[in-house]
């Protein structure tokens, strides 16, 4: 199957034949359906549809342009594929109301920025290259990232940096971005590379990377408000598994990850009190894991493949429907 040059050839899917892998057992059965709720240009997709001739997958995305490129890389395939713009927390919505679904039988979440975001200059989401300062991963709404650095407060900013980015210098890249829109508004992304290098020490920005890697992912979850998604998203996904679904989440950074892990711990776990001589059924585990911990890129993906270096893989198994009782405790 010919790939089109603007997906295939601008994109390395992370670890997917390990993903492939984890999810297998889950799509097994014929008419199953798989939701990858970050479609990105369908890498992922492609490589599910291709090993199971009788699989069918929910593309979500919240950026048209990548809903545009992936559809035509996936055509194909034909109604195996059904692409919708969505963000994921989004899902119980759209597999209930939209495509008349009780459930599923896998769900894919391969978080963080995609390469087509990071390839288009003029979104805004490399330091690499000046732009216009966006980062919207939706460009038809919500606030962009000069928005955000010419009306938040120094504090507000502080904040930001140091919980989205960890950022030891906000601080002071807080103070000098006020200063700086005191004469006039930030609007490129050049612009804040200059401030961000004026307050990092040169010794720091030696040995720690280009300057601006953690303003612009902090920046970047504050526009998408990614943490506040994925929080909501990690539940409603396991809603809408099957019993015997698998879930496979992929995380770039610390913050992600410690959201994965902690929801897939909550399942995993006895909901009964301490001491209770026999575990009633309804506190039992609703959810196995099923890679223990959370797995790297192998050193040689690492090496060829550089948005692999900072994934964490996590998976789970949907063992039984939740408890009602914790249903009740999450509304």
């Amino acid at each position: 199957m010919t790939e089109p040059r603007e997906t295939a050839d601008r994109h390395t899917p992370v670890m997917l034949a390990r993903c492939v892998e984890l999810l297998a057992p889950a799509l097994a059965a014929p008419g199953a359906v798989l939701v990858d709720s970050t479609l990105g240009m369908g890498g992922h997709t492609e490589a599910v549809l291709q090993a199971f001739k009788d699989v069918r997958v929910v593309g979500l995305d919240r950026d048209p342009q990548a809903l545009q490129l992936a559809g035509r890389r996936l055509a194909p395939f034909g109604d195996r594929f059904t692409p919708v713009h969505a963000v994921y927390d989004d899902i119980e919505d759209v597999v209930h109301n939209q495509l008349g679904l009780r459930e599923v039988q896998a769900v894919l979440m391969d978080l963080g920025v995609s390469s087509l975001q990071l390839d288009e200059v003029d979104r805004g989401f490399s330091y690499a290259q000046d732009a216009p300062l966006d980062m919207r991963m939706d460009r038809s709404t919500g606030q962009t990232a000069a928005d955000v650095l010419n009306t938040y407060d120094e504090d507000e900013l502080v904040r930001i940096l140091r919980e989205y980015g960890e950022e030891r210098f906000a601080k002071k890249i807080a103070r000098n971005v006020v200063k700086a829109r005191d004469h006039a508004p930030l609007a490129r992304t050049g612009e804040l590379v200059q401030i961000l290098r004026a307050s990092i020490p040169a010794a720091t920005r030696k040995t720690g990377g280009h300057p601006g890697k953690r303003t612009f992912q902090a920046l970047r979850i504050e526009v998408n408000g990614e943490l506040e998604s994925l929080e909501r998203a990690l539940p409603a996904s396991i809603e809408v598994l099957a019993v015997g679904g698998r879930i496979v989440v992929e995380a770039y950074h610390s913050l992600e990850d410690r959201l994965v892990k902690r929801a897939f711990a909550a399942g995993a776990t006895s909901s009964a009190p301490m001491g209770l001589p026999v575990e009633p059924e309804t506190h039992k585990p609703y959810l196995r894991l099923v890679t223990r911990g959370a797995e790297e890129a192998s050193p040689a993906e690492r090496e060829s493949n550089p948005r692999s270096q900072s994934v964490r893989l996590r998976a789970a198994e949907r063992l039984r429907p939740t408890p009602a009782h914790l249903l009740r405790r999450r509304s």
